[in-house]
């Protein structure tokens, strides 16, 4: 039986830093090397996961922005890109406007990510976004809004105060079109609302990868609400210690802290004998 091992990463397989232990990477690289199948889903775009996983030696493709992209690092192509309509993105930003909410805009263009969005309506949530990922090429700040939409737009992700964010968001999550998730962001005081197509979807993602690669079994490690659906496709599900509670019982059990190599360590017992 062929298994699959998908783990979230921000919460459950990074440290607090934002990045994959010394420890957990020369382990699971020694793991990988030796027939492990694993790989990650994450609502990080590529540049940030790679980033954040720097030295993991992943043979596999990835599952990026909770399932809007899937991406295989070594030939640097998308396997599969679930894109918005022109229709559904103006729709999204107008409802944004509405409420004085400025996003930023993830696109595809020629072959590359660009991340958009209007110079001069920055917050401060959004200028410490921008701060701590200067000097990155996909940055593209532009001046209109048709400059905002063109492109093959799949994400929408706003940073600002909570009650802008959550009317916005009172809105947009009864639309069937979309997925809209509204949450404080991990490491810092900000609230973060982020809208996507309504495939786009970890659950859709791992489905992607377990075809492709043929595999019997998927193992799947979260920590919140983003790993709820992948929890639902998954023959095994484990919730680190630290994740959502509500999360934890309905997982098949309970590992050890992301801040412990939990991932990691269970995968030293259990990952090759599957």
């Amino acid at each position: 039986m062929k298994t699959l091992f998908v783990t979230d990463l921000d919460g459950t397989l990074l440290t607090k830093e934002q990045r994959v232990s010394s420890y957990s990477c020369e382990h699971l690289n020694r793991l990988i090397a030796s027939g492990l199948r694993f790989t990650f889903a994450t609502a990080r775009s590529a540049e940030s996961a790679k980033r954040a996983t720097a030295g993991l030696d992943l043979g596999i493709p990835v599952v990026l922005y909770n399932g809007g992209l899937l991406y295989d690092f070594h030939s640097e192509k998308t396997l599969r890109a679930i894109l918005l309509s022109e229709e559904e993105k103006r729709y999204i930003l107008d409802v944004l406007k509405s409420f004085g909410i400025h996003p930023f805009v993830y696109a595809a263009q020629e072959g590359r990510e660009k991340v958009k969005w209007v110079a001069e309506s920055e917050t401060e949530g959004i200028r410490r976004y921008l701060f701590r990922r200067q000097g990155e090429s996909r940055l593209d700040p532009v001046h209109s809004d048709e400059e905002l939409l063109r492109d093959y737009v799949f994400y929408f992700h706003c940073i600002g105060a909570r009650e802008l964010l959550e009317q916005a968001w009172n809105i947009l999550k009864y639309d069937p079109r979309f997925i809209c998730i509204f949450h404080q962001e991990m490491y810092q005081n900000d609230f973060w609302m982020e809208i996507s197509p309504k495939a786009a979807t970890k659950a859709n993602g791992v489905a992607f990868l377990r075809e492709y690669l043929q595999c019997d079994k998927v193992v799947c490690f979260g920590d919140t609400a983003n790993d709820s659906d992948m929890f639902d496709v998954c023959e095994e599900k484990y919730a680190v210690m630290n994740a959502d509670q509500w999360l934890k019982e309905k997982a098949t059990g309970v590992i050890g802290y992301c801040e412990e190599d939990g991932v990691c360590k269970w995968l030293m017992e259990h990952g090759l004998g599957s």
